[in-house]
């Protein structure tokens, strides 16, 4: 069995192609995914069906073509994992959307269990939409 930091270098090589599938894949049913900060997007999204339907699926829909998200640093300590990555997508509207995260995963029985997302919020509100209200 992988360890979870060999598990998500696995999924963040895939991101870095744009291809979204085993990241979503790897999210639990369970998940928690909390974004900090006070823009519009910043909450938690409680389940991967809120995940998909509330943050992924309206992000996805602001970028022209692939989300390409590159990881650049791995820290883990068992099943809590640190990923430093950027974005290198553009908006629908053409804008770039050159955004870095810090994202802390808990993982849990191979899957992500949780999720904690540090990012540049003031990029956030200056080149997104706001995110349609929330059916949870």
């Amino acid at each position: 069995m992988l360890s979870s930091k060999a598990f998500l270098q696995g999924v963040f090589a895939e991101t870095a192609k744009g291809n979204g599938r085993p990241f979503v894949d790897a999210l639990a049913d369970d998940v928690r995914w909390t974004i900090i900060g006070r823009t519009a997007w910043s909450r938690t999204y409680q389940g991967k069906r809120a995940v998909l339907a509330e943050l992924l699926g309206p992000l996805a829909e602001q970028f022209g073509g692939r989300n390409i998200v590159s990881a650049e640093r791995f820290v883990a300590d068992g099943d809590v994992v640190v990923v430093e990555a950027r974005n290198h997508s553009v908006t629908t509207a053409g804008r770039p959307y050159p955004n870095r995260y810090c994202w802390i995963f808990v993982l849990r029985d191979g899957k992500v269990a949780e999720v904690t997302e540090y990012t540049d919020t003031q990029l956030i509100a200056e080149v997104l939409a706001p995110p349609p209200a929330s059916t949870s």
